[in-house]
């Protein structure tokens, strides 16, 4: 698609992660943020504990995930929220709840995936827990999250994890971002408003929209890529898609993309601080803000050492990177860059990736926030 047509289409047309069962596709690339989900569960136990203690669970629980995207992590998050609620019903000798749990993703994401992937589901649920079809029901929700979704005081427990970082749009008034298509340490000093300007929309509507569908005393979990700096291009995100920028000049040298296309395309992300997220809830108002946490991880988890990156002679934790990048990215870039880019392209990032991780470690920060309906 040439890139003027791009531009002029929104965000929720072309961003949705690969879909599919191959070895490319999101399903088969996405350990990374299945870490996410899983260092969320803590606060899962502890929210699920605390519904039980103050007033019990209603006859029937209902649950949104929101940006549940597409593979195993879709339902990995359904399964442990039904999983503690099970466990804590046992515990205290209550009547377990019937579950209406709604996956929540843009319209081009995969939910043919999830549908076909439901009946294991179900039987995985029945063998460990005991509960079956006649008590877990399952629905699609498609649109944004920058908007409204559910009726009004209809949901128990929202949960978002790995998505909140992503805009409704490209900021506007960023045309001088140049050759860069990110915040980069060169971006020039209105872009970084423009991208904060945008989140601080974005996420404020998010809040508010959610506000009226959760019922009083309701809970939200979510988690988001963030930053530890107040510099919003220190994070590695920024460096990660400086490195692509660099494989997209190459290209453009080689006369494969045109430079236009590349001063054209920003990616409509943000990851904010925790200054940031915790003054946007307090001045919306609807929530109370119970926790606000980070950590750390690597891209990849099987690697916590980064012995691939110390050690071998033949460098290939890069090359992973760039799998998982294009696993989430792929359908947007060819938005802009046309399939026949996207090989080069990634063979071009995997191999910067190699060089920047001999010398320095790309880490991902992940931000974690509760909130209660006031």
């Amino acid at each position: 698609m040439a890139s003027e047509e791009a531009v002029n289409m929104r965000v929720a047309d072309f961003l949705h992660m690969k879909g599919g069962n191959e070895k490319s596709s999101y399903a088969n690339n996405s350990c990374t943020q299945e870490i996410t989900i899983r260092n969320v569960q803590p606060l899962i136990k502890k929210i699920i504990k605390g519904i039980a203690n103050l007033d019990g669970f209603p006859q029937c629980f209902n649950i949104a995930d929101l940006g549940c995207s597409t593979g195993p992590n879709t339902l990995l998050a359904v399964s442990n929220i039904i999983n503690e609620v099970q466990e804590v019903c046992k515990e205290k000798n209550l009547e377990t709840p019937q579950f209406q749990v709604y996956l929540n993703d843009l319209f081009g994401n995969d939910f043919n995936s999830i549908f076909k992937s439901l009946p294991m589901f179900y039987a995985e649920l029945n063998k460990e827990q005991g509960v079956d079809f006649d008590s877990c029901f399952i629905s699609a929700v498609p649109g944004s999250f920058h908007g409204r979704l559910f009726p009004d005081k209809s949901i128990h427990l929202f949960h978002s994890a790995n998505s909140l970082h992503w805009l409704s749009q490209v900021p506007k008034g960023i045309e001088n971002n140049g050759l860069n298509v990110y915040l980069a340490k060169t971006s020039p000093p209105n872009v970084f408003e423009m991208y904060r300007i945008q989140f601080e929309k974005d996420f404020t509507t998010f809040l508010e929209s959610r506000s009226k569908e959760i019922i009083d005393g309701g809970h939200m979990v979510l988690a988001l890529g963030g930053r530890s700096d107040i510099d919003p291009s220190s994070n590695g995100r920024s460096c990660l898609w400086e490195l692509f920028a660099k494989s997209l000049a190459d290209m453009a040298k080689e006369g494969l993309v045109r430079e236009s296309d590349i001063q054209s395309f920003n990616v409509p992300m943000y990851n904010p601080c925790e200054d940031e997220v915790r003054g946007l809830i307090h001045k919306q108002g609807s929530f109370n803000l119970d926790t606000l946490e980070s950590f750390e991880t690597n891209w990849d988890p099987n690697d916590t050492n980064f012995a691939n990156v110390k050690d071998s002679e033949e460098p290939n934790f890069g090359k992973r990177v760039a799998k998982k990048v294009r696993a989430a990215a792929e359908p947007m870039l060819v938005t802009y860059f046309g399939h026949s880019a996207m090989d080069l392209a990634f063979q071009k990032f995997g191999k910067y990736m190699d060089e920047h991780l001999s010398t320095e470690i790309i880490e991902i920060f992940v931000l974690v926030i509760s909130l209660t309906k006031i």
